[in-house]
Parts: structure tokens; sequence; C-alpha cells
């Protein structure tokens, strides 16, 4: 049986649990610690998975930016970042966005069956395409990608993966960045949304580290796969 990769999710959201606002700028949830953290937790990845939705409202390169950590990676044997993953139902991601046209690392899309057509007519010259199912499934991907070699992955969102990976029981680690504000808006993204979690009050969690980052706090919680 194939080892699946080791799934770290990584996310920032303020005190009342928001990953954005509804303007059309990105909020800023972190500090430049926290960045060159999320930055050394990058580069020990062998994957980077955000959602098609992070894609387009985003635009992220998702590489990693210190040049020692490049170099280190290099002197490994490895690619200077890791490996750029996303999964989309619809396969309308825009080919010049930043997460295909920045860094010069290997980009994986896995489609749903009925997408993967013109999914590869659309993002075939930038990115492999993959069928992972209708709707796409978290396993096959997760399958592939050990057979890609992936072992680590770290899925850094948005909201609706984060609840995807969770729901699941496919997460192994959760690397949660707590933004001392609130943004009280219901309407706003959420870290994660309606859904049944193997992790509930009679299925804790273990928390592994907190740890104050200027002024967030980062909370390491350690997950049992169902």
């Amino acid at each position: 049986m194939t080892e699946l990769p080791y799934v770290l999710l990584s996310c920032a959201a303020s005190i009342d649990g928001y990953i954005d606002d509804n303007t059309a700028e990105r909020l800023l949830l972190s500090n430049d610690e926290d960045f060159d953290r999320v930055d050394e937790v990058r580069a020990g990845c062998d994957a980077i998975l955000v959602g098609a939705n992070t894609i387009r409202r985003d635009n992220p390169r998702l590489l990693v930016r210190a040049e020692e950590r490049r170099k280190a990676r290099v002197a490994r044997g490895l690619p200077e970042s890791p490996i750029k993953v996303t999964f989309t139902a619809r396969g309308d991601l825009d080919p010049d966005a930043k997460f295909f046209a920045a860094g010069g690392v290997e980009k994986i899309v896995y489609c749903s069956t009925s997408t993967v057509a013109s999914c590869r007519e659309r993002l075939g010259g930038v990115a492999t395409v993959v069928d992972a199912g209708d709707p796409v499934d978290l396993n096959t991907m997760l399958v592939d990608l050990a057979d890609r070699g992936v072992k680590r992955l770290m899925v850094e969102g948005g909201g609706t993966v984060h609840t995807q990976f969770l729901t699941a029981g496919l997460a192994d680690e959760l690397q949660l960045v707590i933004a001392p504000f609130f943004v009280g808006d219901s309407a706003a993204p959420r870290f994660v949304g309606t859904g049944q979690f193997p992790h509930h009050p009679g299925n804790r969690m273990t928390l592994e580290e907190t740890r104050p980052i200027g002024d967030v706090i980062l909370a390491r919680y350690l997950l049992t796969r169902s």
C-alpha cells in the first residue's frame, strides 16, 4: 500500500477565525518574523498546495524566498522551491497566474474527470494536468503525489481546502497562527466551514507547541488520521 505524504496545514487567522476580509486588498494577518518561519517550513517540504480560489484571489508565487534556503535545497539535490500543486473542479485557471509563471519548478493541477480535456488544453503548456476523479478525490491526489516522490506536503489554504482535508481526516499537522485583531464580518472567508470533523470534543487534537512570534501566536497541533 502506498504511504501517503505527511500533510501539514498552515493557516493564519484573526481571533474570530477569519483568514481574509471582503476588501480587494489581501488582509495581512501575520508579521515579518512569522512570514520567515513559514518560508522555512516551505523549504522543508516537497510540495505546496493551495486551492484554485486562492490562485484566483491572491495570485501567490508559492516560492521559497530566502536565498540561503534555496541554495540549501539545491545542495541537497532538490529544486529551489517545492512542487506547486492545486486542484480544481472547473479548470478555469489563468495560465499567466504567478502560480504557473513564477519559478522554474514543477506545477501539478488535479482536475475533475469532466474537465480534464479542457484543463489540459488550457494549462497543459504550463503544468502537468492529472485526472483526480469526479469530484476531485483528495486520497487519489495524495496517492499520485506519493508516486511522484512527495513525502511532505504543505497545504496553505484557503478555507474550503482546509475544511476538505480536515473533514476527510487526511491531515497530520495543523500550524495555526492567531492574529491579535478581529475581522467581524460574517461574510468574510473563514479558516474552516461547516462539516463533520473527526476531531471534536470527544477526539481532541494533540497540542505539540505554542509560541509567541512578535504580536501573533503559533499553535501547532498533531492530528490522528481517520
